[in-house]
């Protein structure tokens, strides 16, 4: 269960996490850095949906697929937010909002599975939506650039 296709996707977007971060530290233009941080995020966002699809449809899901994949979640979504809160494109307050939300829903999750209650907090088709919601935004706030003179995606990610 530790190395099939769809962990080992989840496992790789845990790694490419220093990636995205690292961008940010190369000697290129910030608009150059912006563009490749979103790209890197999109791609490794992807592959969210894409271990699910393949976990499902090769029927491969785990207990630890599923423990896994909700920490890979929030490691790339801490991570960004820390580096926009760095590059100003974030508020202090929203990052923490954030941060603190994905603690307490993981805590929860820990909590209800120890009384038993696990399937009460289980995925629910608004927190999905909130993902692609959260993962939009964060492409959008990388990506800190005027689109094609339609708008501005840091006002839009905001």
């Amino acid at each position: 269960m530790f190395l099939t296709l769809p962990t080992l996707l989840t496992w790789a977007r845990i790694v490419a996490i220093p990636l995205i971060v690292g961008v940010f530290y190369l000697p290129w233009p910030q608009v150059q850095i912006n563009l490749a941080a979103a790209i890197l995020f999109v791609v490794v966002a992807a592959t969210d949906w894409l271990d699910g699809w393949l976990a499902r449809r090769l029927n491969q899901t785990s207990a630890f697929g599923a423990f896994l994949d909700p920490v890979a979640d929030k490691f790339l979504v801490c991570a960004s937010l820390l580096i926009l809160l760095d590059e100003k494109r974030v508020a202090a307050l929203v990052a923490f909002i954030i941060i603190g939300r994905e603690i307490a829903i993981s805590a929860l999750r820990e909590w209800m599975a120890k009384i038993g209650a696990s399937g009460n907090v289980a995925v629910h088709m608004l927190g999905k939506l909130k993902t692609a919601t959260q993962m939009g935004a964060i492409v959008l706030l990388l990506l800190d650039a005027d689109v094609f003179g339609l708008f501005h995606s840091r006002v839009v990610g905001t």
